[in-house]
């Protein structure tokens, strides 16, 4: 039986180059970036069509759901209409209540279904395009009502191109996915 070689000092060592420290940011674009499986389970179209294309990363659509709601309190709180401000609060707490409850990696709670969201999103982004219009700010306050049309514009078109994704498995329908390869586009 051959004993164990041994390596003696003079023995070149192949050592793998040291890894860089990587700073917050990079880490955080790279995992917002991420479309790997450790993204999470792709969601079911709805409608069997929607979204349109998978190329807008879920956690950044996540980032940009917590943008649009804090711009859409900025917005109303800033503006000098009552009705311009009470409607930039109930906009944008409620996509922010939504995003913070969704079942997807950024949120403090997994309780609202991925598809759930998704019906929020384009809910939001309607409400939004249209309540300087019902409400009639729109002249009043014309500034908070381009904010709420743009925040309503952009939420719309990101979720037509958005990868949905959920990290639990929850669907609409309840059940629990355990072949993300059948689900999705």
């Amino acid at each position: 039986m051959a004993e164990p070689r041994t390596l003696s000092p003079s023995t070149p060592r192949l050592v793998p180059p040291p890894v860089p420290p990587e700073g917050r940011f990079r880490r955080g674009v790279r995992r917002a970036m991420d479309r790997s499986a450790a993204a999470g389970i792709i969601s079911r179209p709805l409608l069997g069509r929607l979204p349109l294309r998978r190329w807008v990363p879920q956690d950044l659509h996540s980032l940009m759901d917590y943008k649009g709601g804090t711009a859409s309190v900025v917005a109303g709180v800033l503006s000098g209409d009552a009705v311009a401000k009470s409607a930039g609060i109930a906009l944008g707490s409620t996509i922010l209540g939504v995003s913070l409850l969704t079942d997807y990696r950024i949120s403090l709670t997994k309780l609202i279904p991925i598809e759930a969201h998704e019906i929020a999103d384009y809910a939001f982004g309607a409400a939004s395009i249209l309540s300087p219009f019902v409400l009639g700010y729109a002249k009043r306050s014309p500034l908070a009502a381009a904010i709420h049309v743009a925040v309503g514009v952009t939420t719309v078109l990101a979720s037509l191109v958005t990868d949905y994704r959920c990290q639990t498995g929850m669907h609409l329908g309840g059940e629990l996915a355990t072949d993300p390869g059948a689900i999705g586009a």
